[in-house]
């Protein structure tokens, strides 16, 4: 487990606590805003690897599925040795500089202290490398609101949305709690529905209304000042209102 307390000192004390009700928390769309250093970071690979993308090629649908999705796409192949390389040219950009190309969406820090302050506690639950979602929330001052930051590894290990999940789940001693996960992709979706999790989708991110309520989502909100009202009452096991969409 990687705890906020672990990293800067802020968070949570009490990580062997058993809590209540948890909201799981997807990153890229969803807290932050990262196109900017994602899009540079793939353009950059694919120039090392002499792939170089047109200057008005559309890459909005990299954001949220596994980096290896993405660039199997990219350079329309199977074969794994070109994908790596390209993963790798993508991290000498993104590990420095692309991860601080970034911003959090307006109001969610005051969301994330309206759920702390209901009891809800949160954790994070991202496809991205586990390394570099601490260095972001932490560069951001979000790292403290979250009792555990989850992610994949540089491996690969946990890149897929069941298996993370799923992993936080076990480790989060997470079975008999109350929980919910958020995020803008079909990807949160699929993979808390395979463990047994709704999801509240968010419209402010890459997926969209569309493909977030044909994934099954239980709700679709426009608003980030509407995330702690749906958080709660989700959690509650009340029927949450339906956002406008």
């Amino acid at each position: 487990m990687s705890a906020a307390s672990d990293r800067d000192g802020n968070g949570p004390d009490d990580e062997g606590r058993r809590p209540q009700a948890v909201a799981l928390f997807d990153l890229d769309g969803t807290l932050t805003d990262p196109y900017p250093g994602i899009t540079r970071s793939v353009r950059h690979a694919m120039e090392k690897l002499g792939r170089p993308l047109p200057a008005d090629a559309d890459l909005s649908w990299v954001i949220g599925p596994p980096l290896t999705h993405a660039f199997r796409k990219l350079l329309d192949t199977t074969d794994e040795s070109l994908v790596a390389a390209a993963v790798a040219a993508y991290r000498e950009r993104y590990g420095t500089v692309g991860l601080y190309e970034n911003a959090v969406y307006p109001g969610i820090e005051a969301a994330l202290d309206r759920l702390a302050e209901a009891g809800v506690e949160l954790v994070l639950a991202t496809s991205k490398v586990r390394v570099y979602a601490e260095r972001i929330l932490a560069h951001f001052g979000l790292a403290r609101r979250f009792r555990a930051i989850h992610g994949s590894e540089l491996d690969g290990t946990r890149a897929e949305k069941p298996a993370l999940i799923r992993y936080i789940v076990e480790t989060e001693r997470l079975a008999a709690v109350s929980k919910v996960m958020i995020g803008d992709r079909h990807h949160d979706v699929d993979g808390a529905a395979a463990n047994g999790i709704g999801t509240i989708g968010v419209g402010w991110g890459y997926g969209g209304v569309e493909e977030l309520t044909r994934a099954g989502a239980r709700m679709v909100l426009e608003r980030v000042d509407q995330l702690p009202g749906a958080i709660i009452t989700t959690l509650a096991g009340e029927p949450a209102p339906q956002a406008a969409t």
